[in-house]
């Protein structure tokens, strides 16, 4: 016989309750915009809540449709119309449900992508304190690659021979980071995942559905809350600036272990123009610098330009760069456009890096682009 809880939540499905709470979850998650630090002009809210309807689309995807563990399938929890915590536009992220009491097989296709990293995690932020600490990585100059570039890749607590991914009790999600230099030119990984054993997939489980939309709408309203925290610690901070902040936070909400994090706030006129420097450039796998929204959401890359990498930037001739923020192309090397926005949030990641030397900032008035140009010299960049 079912027990009581069990009965409740059948009652809960048959009544239309399910939906309810659901719902219900979702309409406090409105409160995140609604906060008094937040901005109140049209634009910031209206992005806002189209924010919360993207927070949905990721969560149904990764909590309903693809939320079973023993039959898993790879999703995109951040992608060009749906972000989350300065979502890198150079990554192609992809995340599969875990159970660490079971065992996974990921074949794959390694492509030509600049940086592949396997991360297993626990936790979530569908989790009151958001945290989603790791319990695995893999560098995927690491993985063992047969001649065809295909290889398979073992998921379990135990280690494995060959291609092994170290996943606890706790694990609950792989996140694949795939990290583009140049998106036009290089391929990217294919990735299929499989839970070893699972058996036939069953109809649809009433309890569980039950369970993973509460967890869905947990996740909206657990996310719209950690991030908008994290901008609010951020404006303590003096704007137009990219002070280092504890790496634990980051590595606590899922950052990779090999990624140093750079996060501020900026604001400019119209006549200004922020600069980002990084007097040499030291030894790393990738770095990039990009504007974001109040949200923390990435401008959007696909119409603008918005970001840049060791790859598009220009440097000087000293193995320096200088990164131009402004409303207006100033006709200089490496200038971000702002895509409408007159403030928002900024992030500057290295990856691998030998150094992770602090971003100089400053802002000038857009008049003097050309002269500090002249000053600077012959190099490359500005």
């Amino acid at each position: 016989m079912p027990d009581a809880d069990h009965r409740a939540t059948q009652a809960a499905i048959v009544s239309g309750e399910t939906w309810v709470r659901f719902c219900d979850t979702l309409g406090r998650a409105g409160q995140q915009i609604l906060r008094p630090e937040a901005p109140v002009d049209a634009l910031t809210r209206a992005e806002g809540w189209r924010y919360l309807t993207r927070l949905a689309r990721i969560a149904l995807e990764m909590h309903v449709e693809y939320g079973d563990p023993l039959y898993p399938g790879f999703v995109r929890p951040s992608h060009e119309t749906a972000k989350i915590g300065a979502d890198n536009p150079d990554n192609l992220y992809l995340s599969a449900r875990l159970d660490g009491r079971h065992d996974y097989l990921v074949r794959g296709r390694r492509g030509s992508v600049h940086g592949l990293y396997f991360a297993t995690k626990s936790g979530g932020y569908a989790d009151a304190d958001g945290r989603m600490p790791g319990s695995g990585f893999l560098d995927g100059r690491d993985l063992q690659v047969a001649a065809d570039g295909t290889f398979e890749l073992r998921l379990s607590t135990q280690r494995r021979a060959g291609n092994w991914l170290a996943m606890t009790v706790e694990t609950n999600q792989l996140l694949v980071r795939q990290t583009f230099l140049d998106r036009a030119r290089e391929q990217a990984a294919e990735l299929e995942i499989e839970c070893l054993g699972a058996g036939p997939r069953p109809p649809l489980d009433p309890i569980a559905l039950h369970d993973r939309l509460q967890r869905a709408a947990a996740f909206v309203e657990n996310t719209a809350r950690l991030l908008a925290d994290w901008v609010q610690q951020f404006r303590t901070q003096p704007v137009n600036t990219l002070p280092a902040r504890d790496q634990q936070m980051f590595q606590a909400a899922g950052g990779d272990p090999n990624i140093f994090y750079f996060h501020g706030h900026w604001a400019l006129d119209e006549d200004e123009a922020l600069l980002v420097e990084v007097a040499q450039l030291p030894p790393c796998d990738f770095w990039n610098f990009q504007l974001d929204n109040y949200w923390m959401e990435s401008l959007d890359y696909r119409h603008h330009r918005i970001h840049h990498n060791q790859h598009s930037a220009r440097r000087d001739a000293a193995g320096g760069v200088r990164l131009i923020v402004a409303h207006r192309d100033p006709g200089l090397p490496n200038w971000l456009e702002t895509a409408g926005h007159r403030a928002g949030t900024m992030c500057f990641r290295w990856i691998g890096a030998s150094q992770t030397p602090a971003p100089q900032t400053r802002v000038v008035k857009l008049s003097e682009l050309a002269s500090l140009a002249a000053v600077r010299g012959a190099g490359d960049g500005l």
